[in-house]
């Protein structure tokens, strides 16, 4: 199969978790028949999170770096990943292992759906209320003001079609509102609990 599959992957000081998310893709996507690439972003780390990626590079070429001289914040991060994407389809992920990737084929089955972005939806929230209370609100409102009707409209958790990821210019805390751009562009956008 000469399908792509792109991982776009934000980190900052994540030294720990960034080998076992690594493996943990690898281990999921192996059997799936795609090539894929993990383009991780150093978004400013002052820990050794830029040492682990370069040597995870070293070891597989499939892994690319790029490396922020400061903190420069998700949407640049994203869209400096999206730029360098070279998949069919690029995957959005969390580099704190909050994401499993074992969830990344249930996101390949809504996709050749015919949808153009699945989003997650962490249907069971381990964070605080003081996060979850302010995250519901801000679902709501979304959904009233433009009848994108999300339940977890931030999961960093996201599958695109290239199409998608090529229409978005990010800057800002607009990668918050991704599916809302490429919903008003006509792309189909869904959800699915993780």
């Amino acid at each position: 199969m000469d399908r792509k599959l792109s991982f776009v992957i934000p980190a900052k000081n994540e030294a720990e978790s960034i080998v076992p998310l690594y493996e943990q893709i690898r281990g999921t996507i192996k059997n799936l028949g795609y090539d894929y690439e993990m383009i991780f972003i150093d978004d400013g780390s002052t820990d050794g999170t830029f040492k682990k990626l370069e040597q995870l590079h070293s070891k597989d070429k499939n892994v690319k770096v790029i490396k922020f001289r400061g903190n420069w914040g998700k949407s640049a991060a994203l869209q400096a990943g999206f730029d360098k994407a070279q998949g069919d389809i690029i995957f959005t992920m969390d580099a704190d292992l909050q994401d499993n990737p074992q969830e990344i084929p249930a996101f390949l089955n809504k996709l050749n759906e015919g949808y153009d972005l699945v989003s997650g939806w962490k249907k069971t929230r381990h964070d605080p209320w003081h996060k979850v209370i302010p995250s519901r609100i801000l679902n709501y409102l979304t959904g009233k003001f433009t009848g994108i009707w999300l339940h977890d409209i931030n999961c960093g958790f996201k599958a695109y079609k290239i199409e998608v990821v090529k229409a978005l210019n990010l800057y800002g805390e607009l990668y918050r509102l991704i599916p809302i751009f490429a919903a008003k562009k006509n792309f189909k956008v869904t959800e699915i609990p993780i």
